[in-house]
């Protein structure tokens, strides 16, 4: 896709080449003014401090008056066979299908990539398993508002590049469907603000389909937390470290290469959630706490230009690009009830993949990569105990009944959609919602504004306006009956 259209450059540092990587249909060049001017926080830089922020939090503004109902507690609508529409059948969308075809009771009615292969591939993958042939959306990046208008969906499911997901959740809300959306859901709070609206408004579901929520290890940490196996909740920390240089340059990996770009835009944390997502859940962020304010600080940025010199010919449209992303972002994040997350990312430079996940209360501490735990009075002489002794006792129902599940990531991508579309035939409360899916993606923004002022904290909104409050179900849900 073209943007014909000039670009402020969101950085004075940063002079990205609006050609590089060649013309693509999904240039990430339209987002380039997302990442400059606040980002989307002019209407949310000042207000008065809310009471429920710890002392010397930064002050918040007031939420935007509410222009529908709470989606909180709000359950799908009751059916028996879920339609589903797909758009974007790239990496993740092309492989994400084969789960959805893999549980009872799905159909998948339509497909939309402008990349007519990729469509037709993921078509195969339909009948093959026996479903009718889907209707296919090809012809060019808007044709998604075509499927979302169809009256045979149920539910929009997003895996595009980032810069799409924003418009993608809204048009789909707009025509009537809940919609799910790969990470993050937008990049802008004045989006996530409109997402959240849009979901009361139009009484349909917008959620960030974060799966590592629905990982083994998370759900039974989730588990022992909530039977005070750590005691009083005091910090957790969470990350997305992942060297993904080799990938980011691969010319055919990431098309465009839209995700390498956003490294020449924003400094902060680029994709928070896979480590925010799970600590909140142990915390109940949204459920009896909230994330009040975040601080950030990064290093210089350096390893994909070193990486670049090291592996990429001269003439290559990649060294006409400046990088600004910090190669490791550190964040502090409080809560109202003065815990402490502390979250990491990191794509550019050597490390063994890791989302840290780790939880500590006043009776001991739980941490992944490799897991190990100590909790009082089951371990003593700081000797790390074996985490795998808990499994019996605190594993999630869904990891008990789905022992061995399909799909990538371990499992946890099936779980995730069987427990989706579970809750949507059933019709019960979704495990995660709107809010959820804007408080773990506001670090994007955030985190970039703290960076640039030298790690000064940042409010983050309240989306649910009150209603963290109250105690309510979430991911630690109980086997439904039916």
């Amino acid at each position: 896709m073209h943007d014909e259209h000039a670009i402020a450059n969101p950085d004075d540092s940063a002079t990205p080449d609006d050609s590089a990587g060649g013309a693509s249909r999904r240039a990430v060049l339209r987002t380039a003014g997302l990442a400059g001017a606040g980002l989307g926080l002019g209407a949310l830089s000042g207000g008065t401090a809310h009471a429920d922020a710890p002392q010397g939090a930064p002050a918040a503004a007031e939420a935007p008056p509410r222009k529908g109902k709470t989606m909180v507690g709000v359950p799908f609508e009751r059916r028996s066979t879920v339609r589903v529409g797909i758009v974007g059948l790239g990496n993740r969308g092309g492989s994400m299908i084969d789960l959805f075809l893999a549980i009872p009771g799905v159909k998948v009615v339509a497909l939309c990539d402008p990349v007519k292969d990729k469509t037709a591939a993921a078509a195969k993958k339909v009948t093959a398993a026996g479903q009718p042939a889907p209707a296919t959306y090809t012809k060019g990046d808007h044709d998604f508002e075509n499927l979302c208008k169809r009256g045979d969906i149920d539910f929009v499911y997003v895996a595009t590049p980032w810069d799409w997901h924003f418009d993608m959740a809204k048009t789909a809300m707009l025509n009537g469907k809940h919609v799910g959306v790969e990470c993050p859901i937008a990049l802008q709070l004045d989006q996530l603000w409109e997402l959240v609206d849009l979901s009361e408004r139009t009484r349909r579901h917008c959620m960030q389909l974060e799966n590592c929520c629905y990982g083994k290890n998370e759900m039974r940490v989730l588990r022992m937390a909530h039977a005070g196996k750590f005691g009083d909740l005091l910090h957790g920390a969470g990350a997305y470290n992942h060297d993904l240089r080799g990938l980011m340059f691969d010319p055919d990996y990431y098309e465009g290469p839209w995700r390498r770009l956003w490294h020449t835009r924003l400094r902060g944390d680029l994709y928070p959630n896979h480590g925010f997502g799970p600590v909140s859940n142990y915390m109940d962020i949204n459920r009896g706490d909230r994330v009040t304010h975040i601080s950030s600080f990064g290093t210089p940025a350096l390893g994909l230009a070193e990486y670049r010199k090291a592996h990429m010919p001269a003439g290559d449209p990649s060294w006409k690009e400046t990088y600004i992303e910090s190669d490791r972002t550190i964040s502090l994040v409080q809560t109202a009830k003065g815990r402490v997350i502390r979250l990491e990312h990191d794509v550019s430079t050597p490390h063994p993949y890791s989302r840290i996940n780790s939880l500590g209360g006043t009776k001991g501490v739980f941490e992944d990569y490799p897991e190990r735990i100590y909790i009082e009075p089951d371990h003593t002489n700081d000797e790390w105990g074996d985490f795998a002794k808990y499994a019996d006792e605190y594993d999630h129902w869904l990891w008990k009944e789905h022992a061995n599940p399909p799909g990538g990531h371990g499992g946890m991508d099936y779980i995730m959609i069987f427990r989706l579309m579970q809750t949507m035939q059933l019709g019960l409360v979704p495990d995660f919602d709107v809010y959820d899916a804007a408080t773990w993606t506001s670090p994007v923004p955030l985190s970039h504004l703290s960076i640039k002022a030298k790690g000064a904290p940042q409010a983050i909104p309240d989306f649910t306006r009150g209603l963290w409050k109250k105690a309510r179900p979430g991911v630690d849900s109980e086997k439904p009956k039916a």
